[in-house]
């Protein structure tokens, strides 16, 4: 029994710094979050497709930190004779001496609140975008009206008249 017990305390100290760098992989997730509105305000093209090549190659490398979790998590699992599903921080503040159980509860509090933090700027990205989409739907509609509905121009006599058959923008070369 005492060796199980050692054991889930070695595993948690190998959660906890896993969990550190869950928490530095939120806190970037903010930065850049913060960094995607700006260049989007910016109209900064070239520095936005940089940025999204960044995010997507950190994507790929934090796949594999995902997975050591998940296997730290079936190993205290295993060792607490429970499914990996039951692992979850409260369970194992339960369970935990005092000081452990203090680091867990740290650990724990930082990511609701980061988490929740990443909600609200997570949102406000995706109203910024979505709202940049809306106005660039209204001008682009507005753009091919406006070649649908032909010029108006005055005729010799005064009266005006629409000539329709002239394209918005010429294509000829």
């Amino acid at each position: 029994m005492k060796e199980t017990a050692i054991s889930v305390e070695d595993k948690v100290d190998e959660l906890l710094t896993v969990l550190d760098k869950d928490i530095q992989h939120i806190q970037q997730s903010l930065s850049r979050l913060d960094e995607l509105r700006s260049l989007v305000i910016k109209r900064d093209d070239a520095a936005l497709g940089k940025l999204l090549e960044r995010i997507r190659d950190e994507s790929d490398s934090y796949r594999s930190h995902e997975l050591k979790r998940q296997s730290i998590r079936k190993e205290i699992a295993s060792a607490l004779g429970c499914g990996p599903d039951k692992v979850t921080l409260s369970t194992l503040e339960a369970r935990l001496s005092n000081v452990k159980r203090e680091e867990v509860a740290r650990k724990k509090a930082e990511l609701i609140s980061l988490i929740k933090k990443l909600k609200r700027e997570h949102l406000s990205t995706a109203l910024l975008l979505s709202e940049c989409a809306r106005i660039n739907r209204m001008l682009l509609k507005d753009v091919f009206k406006l070649g649908n509905t032909g010029t108006v121009y005055y005729g010799s006599k005064g009266a005006t008249k629409r000539q329709s058959d002239m394209a918005f923008v010429n294509l000829q070369f």
